[in-house]
């Protein structure tokens, strides 16, 4: 485990960083954060989705590419966990652009070939709309609280569909809408446990404490 590339997934609310971040500490592993808060058109995109959807897509995409690259070219041996994957990011931009706007991301990823990283294993976190919801009350950002419940909805069968399609690494898929990685040692524990067996493919794990 202590040299391979872990990456964390799953919607807005259900854990990613934090998972990600007690993984890298078990592990031994390096840390690689998306850094969201450093999109400077994120908080108007939640105010004005429209009008900056394809801003804050093209900068999330650019951010996320050279930092991939970045990792490419600095690989020390050590292994790593990422709170997201870059192939995800067409979803997002699949969900919130349409007609020309999508067009012209399709056509600017189209000339990022240059090679990045595949995770050795994927973790797709999945919650109910409600459970993140509430914990997005929890992390309080005021941009958050504009967050609809609808638009969780469309974001979780977003995901759902994206790694129904996803082959490039196995996929553990853990459900987590009752269970608590952060509070609770033994559910880290267990996940832990289940991530050391996983196999090649998709697996579904739900953790004990899941209705």
């Amino acid at each position: 485990m202590e040299h391979r590339y872990i990456v964390v997934e799953g919607p807005i609310g259900v854990g990613k960083t934090s998972l990600a971040r007690r993984l890298a500490d078990t592990f031994g592993s390096e840390l690689v954060e998306e850094m969201p808060d450093s999109n400077p058109f994120l908080e108007r995109f939640y105010v004005d989705p429209e009008g900056t959807a394809l801003s804050v897509q093209l900068q999330f995409l650019l951010d996320r590419y050279r930092q991939q690259r970045a990792l490419l070219g600095n690989r020390n041996g050590r292994g790593l966990v990422a709170d997201y994957l870059f192939a995800k990011d067409r979803l997002f931009a699949e969900l919130n652009l349409e007609g020309p706007e999508l067009d012209i991301y399709r056509r600017v990823l189209a000339l990022m070939t240059d090679p990045i990283l595949i995770p050795d294993q994927v973790i797709y976190l999945e919650a109910r709309p409600e459970i993140l919801k509430r914990r997005l009350r929890k992390r309080n950002r005021d941009f958050e609280r504009r967050i609809s419940e609808a638009y969780l909805e469309r974001l979780i069968e977003g995901y759902r569909r994206f790694f129904h399609e996803y082959s490039e690494a196995p996929v553990l898929v853990v459900n987590c809408s009752d269970i608590d990685f952060v509070e609770q040692g033994s559910d880290l524990e267990d996940l832990i446990r289940e991530i050391r067996s996983a196999k090649k493919g998709m697996q579904q794990y739900i953790p004990l404490g899941s209705r």
